[in-house]
């Protein structure tokens, strides 16, 4: 699941990223603001790479998933974005945990064979 979950996450890294450039473009938004938002947006994206083993990584990853169809408010396309990277997360934690709970049957079953 970690591997799914991480490729989502870093690609919605480089997706704060280009938002960032497109919300420098509004004129009531400074760019000290837009930066520091998608900095730690950014910042948290490559974070939760290395937290999704521990209790609370998927939780927080969901609260990631959530800001960024928040911030369809500032940038519109975003609400398209952000719920396409939610529903990859979705997918990313359905099918990852699927998975790996295939590859701990196959482990026993190999192990219980030798």
């Amino acid at each position: 699941m970690r591997t799914l979950c991480a490729s989502t996450l870093i690609g919605e890294f480089f997706v704060i990223g280009f938002a960032g450039l497109v919300a420098m473009k509004d004129p009531d938004l400074s760019m000290g603001t837009v930066w520091t938002v998608c900095g730690v947006a950014m910042a948290l994206s490559v974070l939760l790479c290395g937290m999704l083993g521990r209790p609370g990584g998927i939780q927080l990853g969901w609260a990631l998933q959530i800001g960024l169809v928040l911030s369809g408010f500032v940038v519109p396309m975003m609400f398209f974005l952000g719920a396409c990277f939610a529903g990859l997360w979705w997918a990313s934690v359905h099918f990852g945990g699927k998975i790996d709970e295939a590859k701990a049957r196959w482990a026993a079953e190999a192990e219980a064979q030798a």
